[in-house]
């Protein structure tokens, strides 16, 4: 779907295909004024911010459990892994500059790794902070590092590359842009402030200094926590429960499909606890999906849109029944539904935890939304994650008319740094 006004005749041709089988000095912190918000909130909308400022109570708030909330940098797997979701994050992807190499890299890792385990812990960067965050807690920061393909032969360890970070496969559903796409290293933020998120990216960026320059960066976000009545799985922004099947740390399995194990495998010794991570900006054509009625939705997705259930019944974590007809014999659930293709049975057991912030990058000439996903999923190896249910969904998954991937990058996240030890250490100084 190269063109918008290609993509214009997707919600027509679905809504048929898929019915069948086819400031110190005024005492107020930031946070003293998030917490204060319910009492501040209808001066706000009735007198103006001036008004509703003033109106705040200048004694201390305790922080909230958003606030309060802490990722811990050290440990066996770097963070932004295994966490839940976060309402805000920034990915970002760094080349190396003319003339760095392998020295260069290990004296930014270096920094890069004290300055994100002081940030996780809601400290202050050692160094020209910003003070974006002054009053601020951790807001369970997270930080995670990535080395892509490239990395290797610009600091002369092609040796210790490893062969799951051949690069993908095209695929039919590909417009990538390559400005946006790889890089010589990645970095994952998360946070549950934006704020925060956003003090952590500054403070990244500013680190690199003549080391490496950004390649390409993109914002994110996530239901903020507390926004529902009670745990609920994301929504994206085609309005649909996202992520019921995604694998759990207590899965027996979880680690073995995850993580690169400590020893027996094809990777090299510095990944052991690490994990691949692919990344993809996914445009969602939501006019086209819009268009839509919700019953066409729900046979493209295969699930209830209301709650997530299977359209074979049940609850959203009910077993979804492949094999259940209608009264027309036609599969209660399409053979071309998302959520059948992309099951784990379905693809050999491929699995991947996906872990993606939902986007939007305003609107173009049109008034068509640049919005989507930005897809992030790990495991222990690409070729038997990522890429066996991909191919499966190019060849025939009806939510693909409505997706359109516009970059795509590929890397490998060592395992967690120990204490004294900086991320990618066992790469760098091996």
């Amino acid at each position: 779907m190269g063109d918008q006004s290609t993509a214009a005749t997707a919600a027509e041709k679905t809504e048929g295909a898929v019915s069948g089988n086819g400031g110190a000095e005024s005492g107020l912190s930031r946070r003293t004024l998030l917490g204060t918000a319910g009492a501040t909130g209808l001066a706000l909308g009735a007198a103006g911010g001036a008004v509703g400022y003033a109106a705040a109570p200048a004694q201390a708030t305790p922080l909230t459990s958003v606030g309060s909330g802490r990722a811990m940098f050290h440990g066996k797997h770097q963070p932004g892994i295994t966490e839940g979701l976060q309402a805000h994050g920034h990915l970002v992807a760094f080349d190396l500059r003319a003339g760095a190499g392998r020295r260069e890299a290990a004296a930014l890792l270096r920094r890069w790794s004290a300055t994100a385990e002081r940030l996780m812990a809601g400290e202050p960067a050692a160094h020209d902070d910003t003070d974006v965050t002054r009053g601020s807690g951790p807001s369970s920061l997270t930080v995670t590092f990535g080395f892509g393909h490239s990395f290797f032969s610009r600091t002369g360890l092609e040796k210790q590359r490893p062969a799951a970070l051949d690069p993908l496969p095209a695929f039919s559903s590909d417009h990538l842009d390559k400005a946006r796409s790889n890089g010589d290293l990645w970095v994952q933020i998360g946070a549950d402030d934006a704020f925060v998120a956003f003090h952590a990216l500054r403070a990244v960026q500013k680190d690199a200094g003549s080391a490496a320059r950004v390649r390409w960066q993109m914002n994110g976000f996530n239901r903020s926590p507390g926004a529902t009545a009670r745990p609920m799985t994301a929504r994206n922004l085609m309005g649909q429960i996202d992520g019921t099947r995604n694998p759990q740390p207590a899965d027996s399995d979880f680690d073995r499909r995850i993580f690169v194990p400590p020893s027996g495998s094809n990777d090299p010794a510095w990944m052991a606890n690490g994990s691949y991570a692919v990344v993809r900006r996914i445009r969602m054509l939501l006019d086209d999906w819009e268009k839509l009625s919700v019953p066409a939705q729900e046979r493209v997705i295969g699930r209830r849109k209301s709650d997530g259930a299977p359209l074979s019944g049940g609850t959203e974590t009910t077993a979804m029944d492949l094999e259940k007809a209608n009264a027309r014999g036609e599969y209660v659930v399409p053979l071309n539904a998302h959520a059948r293709i992309s099951r784990p049975d379905q693809n050999g057991g491929a699995a991947m935890l996906r872990r993606p912030f939902s986007f939007h990058d305003g609107f173009d000439a049109d008034g068509v939304p640049d919005a989507g996903l930005l897809f992030v999923c790990w495991q222990a190896d690409p070729l038997r994650g990522f890429v066996p249910v991909q191919r499966k969904l190019d060849r025939g998954d009806a939510l693909s008319a409505f997706l359109r991937h516009e970059s795509s990058g590929l890397f490998a996240v060592p395992g967690g740094a120990g204490r004294g030890e900086y991320v990618g250490q066992r790469l760098l100084e091996g």
